[in-house]
């Protein structure tokens, strides 16, 4: 039986309200390969802080994990980096 990889992503956007559209359209075309999504953002009170980070535990499959990292790192304001935790 082939072990789990877990395959964690960091998605730091800026300025997040002018690009939440074109990631969320990414997001829901690999919705199939989230396991869990974790938005993060500063609280700024009556403000609107522009930056936010999704972290999000994928299936482990690599040819579609870096298939979703391009797409998502060719998108204005998006910065995209990964872990990945083997299971000996």
């Amino acid at each position: 039986m082939k072990e789990e990889r877990h395959v964690i992503m960091g998605i730091h956007i800026s300025d997040r309200v002018s690009h939440a559209v074109s990631v969320q359209e990414v997001l829901t075309r690999y919705g199939h390969k989230i396991k869990t999504r974790l938005g993060l953002h500063e609280f700024g009170g009556a403000v609107t802080v522009p930056n936010g980070v999704l972290i999000l535990d994928m299936v482990d499959d690599e040819e579609s994990v870096v298939q979703f990292m391009n797409e998502l790192n060719g998108l204005e304001g998006v910065e995209v980096q990964r872990m990945v935790f083997d299971h000996p």
